[in-house]
């Protein structure tokens, strides 16, 4: 079975995105988890070494979220960022993976 939404639900007053699966794992995802994990080349970098520590974006919220064809989507952040692009698969890795992200992430925030 290949891993898809089923549901994608945006709560902008808790700035959260709720993603079920199909195989009934839930996550939810704060959006400043999103943004500092945005898959775009701004912040992956463009090879291994040259990720960016993005920073500053607690209050960021998603104002929209665009389709990209059946296999992912794009959200519009308020901070005016929109080149991520989070597959499937990417939205079920940093699901799975969220608590030792996080974790990692504000090990490097506090060098």
């Amino acid at each position: 079975m290949e891993l898809q939404p089923t549901e994608i639900i945006l709560h902008k007053k808790s700035r959260t995105l709720e993603v079920i699966f199909n195989n009934g794992e839930k996550f939810i995802f704060p959006c400043e988890y999103l943004r500092v994990f945005s898959p775009s080349a701004e912040v992956r970098g463009h090879g291994i070494g040259n990720e960016k520590l993005v920073t500053g974006k607690e209050h960021v919220n998603i104002l929209a979220i665009e389709p990209v064809g059946n296999y992912a989507i794009k959200p519009i952040f308020s901070d005016g960022h929109q080149s991520g692009i989070y597959s499937w698969k990417t939205l079920y890795e940093l699901g799975t993976k969220h608590e030792e992200n996080w974790q990692n992430y504000l090990k490097r925030v506090q060098g």
